[in-house]
């Protein structure tokens, strides 16, 4: 039977890439995102390759929208034995010194990283979850981020939403042990995607720097010497979903390709 993969924030970046990935692999894709307009263009692409895909308006901070994502394709999701894997990619980064976050602008930054970051992956999870352990299978991943492993300055909000998923994604898995519902972690450092362009756009913006220059910064920041590639996380997440892993956190470095058997993926245990 076709499996069907939920993939949150699939109009850009990591999520569309996931998502283009997984249909490669014959999942019925299901991409969704705040903007319905930003998925249509991954959704169109996978159509356009052959594969089953779908663009729905998802708002992962708002429960209300979750529902409303599947009813339209409802009975052809059911038919494939309902949402099988659940991709929690949607998330968001801004920065500001860790005593101002919202101070001048008067929005609670740490309260909306957690909203978007943290809350958001968990609600989906306690939507999607039973049904999956009803079924006897299922496949979650959750994107984090190195900023849920380390901290970074000016990144308190950030850090703090992505420490508070990798906390409960170690706590969520050691309950599903034994069960054919797993649940693992993606950590990927800095990334070449749109949000880590508006990173380098806020620090051009900030120091004057060249973009060229702070990208170049960026990519040595990681331990692996350069951006992650979306295509990387994707293979990932294809092969958790594909595989019986449960409880694993796969950091990715950077640097695959530069050094011949250079390690640019880390797997290991929560």
């Amino acid at each position: 039977m076709q499996r069907v993969a939920l993939v949150t924030g699939a109009g850009r970046g990591i999520g569309a890439a996931v998502a283009l990935r997984l249909a490669r692999t014959g999942t019925a894709v299901l991409c969704a995102a705040r903007s319905l307009e930003s998925v249509h263009d991954t959704a169109d692409a996978i159509l356009a390759a052959g594969g089953t895909a779908w663009a729905v308006h998802l708002d992962v901070t708002d429960p209300l929208t979750f529902d409303d994502a599947i009813a339209e394709h409802g009975e052809a999701i059911e038919r494939r034995g309902g949402i099988a894997w659940l991709i929690n990619n949607a998330g968001i980064a801004e920065t500001a010194p860790f005593l101002r976050h919202g101070r001048e602008t008067g929005v609670d930054l740490y309260e909306k990283h957690l909203r978007t970051n943290f809350h958001g992956p968990r609600r989906l999870i306690e939507r999607f979850a039973p049904e999956m352990l009803e079924r006897g299978h299922g496949r979650i991943i959750n994107v984090a981020s190195s900023a849920g492993l380390r901290g970074y300055p000016y990144a308190a909000a950030y850090v703090a939403s992505k420490h508070a998923l990798v906390g409960y994604t170690r706590c969520a898995a050691a309950e599903l042990a034994g069960k054919d519902v797993t649940m693992n972690l993606v950590c990927p450092h800095y990334v070449d995607s749109p949000m880590t362009e508006q990173t380098v756009a806020r620090i051009v913006k900030k120091t004057g720097r060249p973009a060229a220059e702070v990208r170049e910064f960026l990519a040595k920041e990681n331990p692996g010497g350069s951006l992650v590639s979306c295509e990387e996380i994707a293979d990932v997440v294809a092969r958790l979903c594909g595989g019986d892993d449960n409880g694993m956190l796969v950091e990715l470095i950077g640097g695959r390709g530069l050094i011949p058997d250079a390690q640019a993926e880390q797997w290991r245990a929560l």
